[in-house]
């Protein structure tokens, strides 16, 4: 699964298949906007879910995506909600939401077997039954595969592009979208932490570990720490000293073998995303 995931996200994936279809739907979606209140958290949301929704499925995005949309969202909110299973609890409706977003899926996948026809995105490429697809999976894996993608990108992206409006508007001189990505990214720090497990018995700072341990490494602290000078600050000149990405409290995007696989994919959305809203727009 993880490597059907990578092959779908490699940077060359990115920069013929990807990117011309995120450059494509950020121009139409920050078209016109111009003299109006725009709540951005909720357009940042939207902007994620329909970003991402538009590579997977590139000629149905824009049918499916009023009923798919709410369902997702209120996935979202289920699995980050107490674990409640009565009725009109975020919990319960997340449950049902999912159902019927495998629902939705399915007769979209159904559809794509029916027609026979050739579609050069994600949903296209998991589909495919040829030697050019070395991870073949099942219905079922495709459609969590799909979830996935949805999910895992959907909260970092909105929340890092509604951030960085904010830092924006705090300091008008800044341009530089990869530095302000990775400052707000370390400020705002969606993903708290990363989960390990032990394989061998070890130290650390004179505590032993046993092996078979689950350990939740609280990356929040670390991006707030002297490590970082003037820490609390937004100063995107610090990311200016390259060698500060391949220092090892990097962890922004989680870290070794395991670093978020999407890294690159949310730089190119929200980088796009920034790109198009500072160029056209004052606020």
């Amino acid at each position: 699964m993880r490597g059907a995931l990578l092959a779908l996200i490699s940077p060359t994936m990115i920069r013929q298949q990807l990117l011309p279809k995120i450059n494509e739907f950020m121009r139409s979606f920050l078209c016109n906007w111009d003299n109006k209140v725009i709540n951005i958290q909720d357009k940042t949301k939207e902007m994620a879910f329909l970003s991402s929704l538009k590579q997977i499925a590139s000629t149905e995005s824009s049918s499916v995506a009023k009923e798919f949309m709410p369902e997702f969202f209120k996935l979202v909110l289920g699995t980050l909600s107490l674990p409640i299973d009565l009725p009109g609890t975020n919990y319960r409706a997340g449950f049902q939401a999912r159902k019927n977003i495998l629902k939705i899926l399915g007769q979209l996948i159904e559809q794509r077997r029916e027609s026979e026809a050739s579609h050069k995105d994600m949903l296209g490429y998991l589909m495919r039954n040829d030697d050019s697809n070395r991870h073949k999976l099942s219905h079922d894996e495709i459609i969590d595969q799909i979830i996935t993608i949805l999910y895992s990108g959907y909260e970092t992206v909105s929340t890092t592009s509604m951030m960085a409006v904010k830092y924006l508007h705090d300091h008008p001189t800044v341009l530089e979208e990869l530095r302000v990505i990775f400052e707000t990214s370390r400020l705002v720090t969606i993903v708290n932490g990363v989960l390990r497990k032990t394989t061998r018995e070890m130290e650390l700072n004179g505590f032993v570990i046993p092996k078979g341990w689950r350990i939740y490494v609280y990356t929040r602290e670390i991006n707030y720490d002297p490590l970082y000078p003037d820490p609390l600050a937004f100063n995107l000149w610090r990311w200016m000293d390259k060698g500060l990405e391949s220092q090892s409290n990097f962890l922004i995007f989680g870290g070794g073998t395991r670093q978020c696989p999407g890294k690159e994919l949310g730089i190119a959305e929200i980088s796009t995303f920034l790109h198009y809203f500072v160029t056209r727009y004052r606020w």
